[in-house]
């Protein structure tokens, strides 16, 4: 199961140059106690995130709870294997979250700190930007 949008307005969307800045919305732990949040700017896959949801609920197995404060809005297109130029834009094959440093990706609560720990680092090697271990306390 992965995340993507029930409808859209635009089916196809453009590309978009660099992701430039900081996180202006998103940069504090609203839900739980502790939080992943972002170094660097990329775009972070709905694979990727489901990815990283499985690795931290496998970790923690039956404790606490997890909040995903990303969502994957942004149609990535991609043409079949071997098509000739020309002939228009491809399908859409994905969906992408934009991401920008200081963003705080995943939240964690009811568990212990070394548990929330090592559970956002096992799902910071499944994203595609450098991530940090945030405490609300900490912020």
């Amino acid at each position: 199961m992965f995340l993507m949008p029930k409808k859209v307005k635009h089916r196809k969307m453009f590309r978009g140059g660099e992701i430039r800045g900081l996180a202006r919305r998103g940069q504090n732990i609203s839900f739980g106690s502790f939080g992943l949040k972002s170094m660097e700017s990329g775009l972070i896959s709905s694979r990727q995130i489901e990815s990283a949801r499985r690795a931290m609920t496998r970790y923690v197995q039956r404790g606490g709870k997890i909040w995903i404060r990303l969502f994957p809005h942004k149609p990535m297109t991609k043409k079949g294997a071997e098509v000739p130029m020309g002939k228009g834009k491809g399908a859409v094959d994905h969906y992408v979250a934009r991401i920008k440093p200081g963003r705080v990706m995943f939240e964690m609560d009811g568990v212990d700190i070394k548990i929330a720990r090592e559970a956002m680092r096992r799902a910071a090697q499944k994203l595609s930007v450098k991530a940090k271990f945030v405490r609300r306390d900490e912020e």
